[in-house]
Formats: C-alpha cells, sequence, structure tokens
C-alpha cells in the first residue's frame, strides 16, 4: 500500500483502529527503515601513526633505495604528502610529538626538550612523561569536549592524559617491572584486559623491531574492541637502529621494512571499524644526520668556573648549564639577572664558534631580537652542525672525535632533520603533494578531519582534496 492511500485510509478510521494500524504499518516497515540506517556509513575514524626517524626520502625515493614498503607507497599513491615537514627547536622526540598534537611550538606548549632541566641529576633520568606539563590543549582535550572516544598506545607525554583508552608511555627500570607502572599509569583495566587476549606487553622502553611489533598488536586490539574516533600510536625502532647504525644502512632499511607491515596492521584494524573507510596519517617526528664529533659545552663553562664539580667529578654548584637537546642546546642561567655570568657566556660561545672546527653553527642571544621558540628561559640558544653531535661530559676537550651515530635535534633549518607526513582516505586527494609544511600544520589539520576546534594552535588547516 503506497503511504498516501494508506494514510487516506487510516484517517477513515475510528481512534482505536487507526493507532493499532499505525503500530502495524511502522512495524512493516521498519526492517527497510533500519538496512537503510545500517547502509549508512558512520564517522570515518582518524589514526595517526608515528614512526619515529621517519625520513620523507624513505618513502618518496624508495625505488632509489630498493626499500618494500608497500603500506607506505599505497599511502603516497592513494593520499597526500608533503615533500617535508619544518620542525621544531630541539627537533627531539618529545617535543615534536606535543606541537603534533597541540599546533604550537614547545615554548607555549612546555615540553621543551626530552627530559626537564636537571644539572644535578637528580630526577633519576625521567623524561616529560606527563600530559599535566603541556601547557596547551591538545587533540585529545578537544576529542574529550566534543563527546568522541579517543584511545591511544604508547604516545609521548601521555600519562595522565584526557583519552578515553590510554596505554601510557613511561618507563623507569627498563624491564619486565615497567609494565607494572603501565599498568597502573593507564586506563585502569585497560592493559590487564588486552594481555589477557595478547599475552604480556613490551617491557618499558622495549623501542627494538620486536618490541614495536608487539605494540601494534596491542594497537589492534585497542582499535577493534574500543572503537575510536581518534587513535594516537607510537613505533620507536626506527629511530634506535638509526642512532646506532645511521640514516640509510641496512639497518636501519630492515628495521623500516618490518614497520611497514606494522602500518599495515594498523590500517587494516581502523578500516575494520570504519567499514571499509578510515583515514590513516602517517607521521614522524625529526630526521636524522650522521655525526662523528663531539662537542662539550658544559666542559667549557667548567674551565671558565661556571660549573663546579665535586670529587666524584659530578655537580657541585653551578653559573651556567646547557640542557642538550641533540644538536643544540639552551645555556641556562642559575641567577636570570646574573649579567656577569651571561656576559661570560657569549664570550665564550662565540669564541668557540669562530674556529671552524669546533662545530658551532649558531649562537643566539635571547635577549636579542634573535629568539628562537625553543628553549623559552635559556640565556643563549647554542647549535652544532652535523657532523657534530653535543657530548655530555663536563670536563676535558670541547670538542672531541666520536664513534659514528645518528643523530637529530639541530636546528630546524637543517634540512637533513625534515620529518614526514603521509595521509590518506575518505575525501583525501590521491597523489597531492603539499609541499614542506610547518610541523605546527599537522594538529589543525586533523583537528578539522576530526570536526573538533583547535583555535589555540599556530598552524595552518592544510587543503588535502
Amino acid at each position: 500500500m503506497r503511504r498516501l492511500d494508506s494514510l487516506r485510509y487510516i484517517s477513515g478510521m475510528k481512534p482505536m483502529k487507526k493507532t493499532i494500524v499505525a503500530i502495524l504499518l511502522l512495524l512493516l516497515n521498519a526492517p527497510a527503515w533500519l538496512a537503510s540506517q545500517a547502509r549508512r556509513p558512520g564517522p570515518v575514524p582518524v589514526v595517526l601513526i608515528s614512526i619515529d626517524g621517519l625520513k620523507p626520502d624513505y618513502v618518496l625515493e624508495a625505488d632509489r633505495h630498493g626499500l618494500k614498503i608497500p603500506s607506505l607507497r599505497r599511502l603516497l599513491a592513494e593520499g597526500a604528502h608533503a615533500s617535508g615537514v619544518s620542525g621544531v627547536c630541539p627537533t627531539v622526540t618529545y617535543p615534536s610529538h606535543t606541537t603534533m598534537v597541540t599546533g604550537v611550538a614547545p615554548a607555549k606548549h612546555g615540553i621543551i626538550a626530552n627530559s626537564p632541566f636537571d644539572p644535578f641529576s637528580r630526577n633519576m633520568g625521567g623524561w616529560y612523561w606527563y600530559a599535566e606539563d603541556i601547557k596547551a590543549p591538545t587533540l585529545w582535550d578537544a576529542g574529550a569536549k566534543a563527546g568522541i572516544i579517543t584511545t591511544s598506545v604508547d604516545w609521548p607525554a601521555s600519562v595522565g592524559a584526557n583519552i578515553t583508552f590510554n596505554i601510557a608511555q613511561y618507563w623507569r627500570a627498563e624491564n619486565a617491572e615497567d609494565r607494572k607502572l603501565i599498568r597502573v599509569l593507564s586506563t585502569p583495566g585497560l592493559l590487564t584486559e588486552a594481555e589477557q587476549a595478547l599475552g604480556p606487553y613490551t617491557d618499558g622502553n622495549d623501542y627494538s623491531i620486536a618490541g614495536d611489533v608487539r605494540r601494534a598488536a596491542f594497537n589492534v586490539y585497542v582499535i577493534e574492541k574500543k572503537k575510536p574516533r581518534f587513535h594516537l600510536s607510537y613505533f620507536g625502532s626506527l629511530d634506535e637502529e638509526e642512532h646506532k647504525s645511521g640514516p640509510y644502512s641496512a639497518g636501519t632499511f630492515a628495521v623500516l621494512e618490518k614497520l611497514d607491515g606494522v602500518i599495515g596492521q594498523v590500517r587494516a584494524a581502523a578500516e575494520k571499524i570504519g567499514s571499509g573507510r578510515a583515514i590513516i596519517c602517517v607521521v614522524s617526528d625529526h630526521g636524522f644526520a650522521l655525526s662523528d664529533k663531539e662537542v662539550n659545552l658544559n666542559a667549557a663553562l667548567h674551565d671558565a668556573g661556571l660549573i663546579e664539580l665535586n670529587e666524584q667529578g659530578k655537580v657541585k654548584s653551578w653559573r651556567a648549564f646547557a640542557w642538550y637537546g641533540g644538536g643544540s642546546a639552551g645555556i641556562m642561567l642559575r641567577d636570570p639577572s646574573d649579567n656577569e655570568a651571561r656576559k661570560r657566556i657569549g664570550e665564550i660561545m662565540r669564541r668557540i664558534a669562530s674556529d671552524p672546527a669546533a662545530g658551532i653553527s649558531n649562537v643566539i642571544d635571547q635577549t636579542s631580537g634573535q629568539r628562537v621558540a625553543g628553549f623559552p628561559d635559556a640565556a643563549f640558544v647554542v647549535a652544532v652542525r652535523p657532523p657534530y653531535r653535543l657530548g655530555g661530559k663536563l670536563q676535558g676537550p670541547v670538542t672531541v672525535q666520536a664513534r659514528p651515530a645518528g643523530t637529530h635535534g639541530y636546528m630546524p633549518d637543517v634540512r637533513e632533520m625534515d620529518s614526514s607526513l603521509f595521509i590518506a582516505g575518505p575525501g583525501i586527494a590521491a597523489g597531492r603533494d603539499l609541499g614542506q609544511i610547518d610541523m605546527r600544520d599537522i594538529a589543525p589539520t586533523l583537528a578539522a578531519l576530526l570536526g573538533v576546534p583547535l583555535p589555540s594552535a599556530e598552524g595552518r588547516r592544510l587543503t588535502l582534496r
């Protein structure tokens, strides 16, 4: 019976009969209505995958490198990509990852380096693990306000984060005992639930490729069981290998090829919960350069009497101390009004920089108009250039030969530090080259895809269509 005829038929009935017939018609039409609703696509899940240390040319020039990376090649073919992502100062893991979820520079979001400033080494090697140290709104904060489900596995600076289902990144003992800490610091019951299904999680700071393969299983579990609108995942084994054997090494490429399978697994899980549809965004935090010389800035400050050591060679007192970030450092003053120390630091650093063999590329006086958006409370920011890196010695020669290794943390204008962005999914143009972008552009772009506001972001929303 057509709908109009049905309405005419009902209108001629008595009230009770009208009600009964109307209910029957609703019941008869219910299967068709339910089927139409089932066919209607739901919100597309957005998955952010960080591959620590992924250089853009590893993917953009995969043929030249002879790399078997089908998952990354698929992303490149099906979606948009940056030719390079200009990072933050310093170009290290925690400041970069926090910029990617806030859209602001470290000076504003507060995660200045991997580890808090600690000249007396009293923090027992602690890192910026805690989300409470982030001073700017994050994507997960915006998601919580919008009422969407967010999930995360091992994202940096995520302890205590406002994430619906969160397996936090944390370590202390760097062995199986760390899993107990991670259980406590993650969403109550989540890691235990996942381990009951999958077996033990990784040890706290295990960033071998085996550790990342294990993390991939937990990412898949969390995505499939919790069905997030936004998921964050972090994998650190490529960075670990590049530090050991350097960029472009056989070991580095072998790890990347295995991580490509991890990306494929996470993507498949996201597409499963999205009825075949998902937005996959693969990013990295920095690039890499090979280094074989060390510059020990604190040894120079010790020689100048600005650092005093005890009999064990540890810091007894200090007036100035270099806070390292890989290839750059902030020179901190114990007393910001100590102008005599400030003057001496400038003289010392400029004298060292005048020697081309010392490796210093820039000495930035933060009281001048040269300020950079990193190390905001430092008196000076000092940058070295590849193949130099900063060393941790407190006495002895300032510049020394060192074991060859991969290094990052250089200033963002060092092109070897460029990081990556590859993104594909519904509404994203295939093969689109975004050119060189700013790392602060990532968060507002993802916010737009999620349909949540992030007005505090300093970056711009990228045009992906």
